[in-house]
């Protein structure tokens, strides 16, 4: 089976980041999908439906809580893994990540290596 990431950030750099430290998951047939904004993040959730999401909270048109919120309490795709990235550790961010049904919670800058190793753990892959 195909396993699908959806980067979802409305920084260029950030994305591009998060795919280069991703890309050694593409000899594992995994295929890359991004997103500038919460509302085309959205749409390719209902569309494609990826088995990761890294999930940016701050963003145009819809922020990433909010997205998370819809997936997993409107739209009920149980399937998905939401991981929110937000450059604020606040722990009100937290719980409100916890209350939106985000799977875990990580504050930007991100450890590469941690990064990877939850997408494997996630995906299923063998490190």
């Amino acid at each position: 089976m195909d396993k699908k990431i959806l980067i979802v950030d409305d920084e260029t750099h950030i994305r591009m980041l998060i795919e280069q430290t991703l890309e050694e998951l593409e000899d594992e047939d995994v295929e890359f999908f991004t997103a500038d904004n919460g509302q085309s993040a959205l749409e390719l959730i209902e569309t494609e439906k990826p088995n990761l999401v890294f999930l940016d909270v701050m963003m145009p048109k819809m922020n990433g809580m909010e997205v998370c919120r819809k997936v997993k309490q409107e739209l009920k795709i149980e399937d998905v893994y939401i991981i929110i990235l937000t450059a604020k550790g606040q722990e009100l961010d937290k719980q409100k990540g916890q209350e939106v049904g985000a799977d875990v919670y990580m504050t930007k800058p991100f450890d590469p290596e941690v990064l990877l190793q939850k997408a494997k753990d996630v995906l299923g892959i063998d490190s």
